[in-house]
């Protein structure tokens, strides 16, 4: 079991205080805080092997390099693949780049690609782009209760998409979607199958190996390692007939004028000069969740959805979104206080200087928690098909990690009562 107070002691910036207390980070979903040793273990890296990699061969570009490619290693081993699997890149959003460019070069007039209605904009628009020379995409639908239509997903899957991508945990809604069994449907229609695990790595045991999918996409900073280090996991044949995305510095075996043969598997994808302080600072992390145990993180989330969901009908007019089931769902919470309109209708009040009745904007309630160093996120959450499917323009979304306690949560709602009774005067 965690004890989310000791952990809590290993995060500087939590011992913070604004407004005379100390911040309840609750944002999680959108980047998680850092652990000492992550940020010790990046200061180590430039203070004692900083160095260009693969390319010195004098000892200190060899000790970085060495560094380098056992990172990738560590990283590989966390989700069960293997080093040549993983490609480093900047995030998920970058990952999903590179499968829509390269993946595209395949694609004709007419092949169709599958998403889901709950996908953030990282897996919609990346896709988009290939409408223009004729590609046609298709959305699974979720039912009443935030989960995806699996009937809707076989009927869709009969039209043969070339490519079926979807989020495994919604960064919205916190649901957990089957993509294991969604893997094996895909793959029997002869899809590539794609996962989206930003939300699923980094609160959850996750294995390449098991999910019967072809490529996962995930980034460190959402796992308590650095921003602008990621990961491509892909099976090896399928990397090794990609198209590469980038072209430049360490990503070619040769170049004339007249042309160029790329570079082996995963180097092929990691063009110019890697994050290597980045890479050190994701497999220092690595480390802190496995030593922590996967099971325990989803376990302790687990335990903190349950007391979401006890406290949310407490507050008058709350209306929440996502998954009934706490099984079926990750450390995500978003919701509204009141009715919050489609973001046409929102519009269409401010220019008329409205507002709806007993309702209460997810601006103002993430502003006014602030007041109260509780930090959460409001807006669409890079998800505005998402909202529209909903007919919101807006949520509030509180979202839990490894360092936030039950007492927490008890805040975040005790500060949500004082938010609405703020707001009824």
């Amino acid at each position: 079991m965690i004890d989310s107070n000791v952990i809590k002691k290993d995060f500087p910036v939590l011992s913070r205080k604004f407004h005379g207390k100390e911040i309840i980070y609750l944002d999680s979903a959108a980047t998680s805080q850092k652990p000492r040793s992550v940020i010790e273990a990046m200061s180590n890296y430039y203070e004692n092997y900083n160095s260009n990699v693969h390319r010195g061969i004098y000892q200190l570009s060899e000790e970085s390099t060495d560094i380098y490619e056992k990172t990738r290693e560590n990283v590989a081993s966390f989700v069960s693949c293997s080093a040549r699997e993983t490609v480093y890149v900047r995030n998920t959003t970058e990952a999903l780049n590179l499968l829509a460019y390269s993946l595209g070069h395949r694609l004709r007039r007419g092949d169709r690609i599958l998403l889901t209605e709950m996908e953030h904009h990282s897996n919609i628009i990346p896709w988009q782009f290939l409408k223009s020379k004729g590609v046609e995409l298709d959305y699974v639908k979720m039912d009443a209760d935030f989960n995806l239509d699996m009937e809707d997903y076989s009927e869709k899957l009969k039209k043969n998409p070339k490519i079926v991508s979807v989020t495994q945990c919604s960064n919205v809604l916190g649901t957990i979607n089957p993509v294991k069994e969604m893997g094996s449907l895909a793959h029997e229609r002869g899809s590539v199958f794609i996962v989206d695990g930003a939300q699923s790595v980094p609160h959850m045991p996750v294995s390449f190996r098991d999910l019967d999918c072809d490529f996962i996409a995930f980034s460190g900073h959402k796992m308590l390692g650095p921003m602008g280090i990621g990961c491509l996991v892909g099976k090896l044949e399928e990397l090794k007939t990609m198209h590469p995305f980038l072209g430049g510095g360490d990503m070619i075996r040769e170049v004339s004028y007249e042309g160029a043969t790329w570079n082996d598997v995963p180097y092929k994808f990691e063009a110019g000069t890697p994050n290597v302080a980045g890479s050190v600072g994701l497999s220092a992390a690595v480390d802190y969740l496995r030593n922590i145990g996967m099971d325990s993180v989803m376990d302790h989330e687990r335990l903190l959805i349950r007391e979401t969901l006890k406290l949310a009908p407490e507050i008058e007019g709350l209306v929440s979104f996502g998954p009934s089931d706490p099984e079926k769902r990750g450390g995500v919470f978003s919701f509204n206080i009141g009715s919050m309109p489609a973001f046409r209708i929102e519009r269409e009040l401010e220019a008329g200087n409205m507002v709806v009745s007993g309702s209460v904007h997810p601006h103002d309630v993430a502003a006014s928690l602030d007041q109260q160093s509780i930090a959460i996120r409001s807006g669409h959450h890079c998800a505005m098909p998402l909202m529209g499917r909903m007919d919101v323009a807006a949520t509030s979304r509180a979202s839990y990690y490894v360092y936030n306690s039950i007492e927490d949560v008890k805040n975040l709602f005790i500060a949500l009562s004082d938010v609405k009774r703020l707001f009824a005067r």
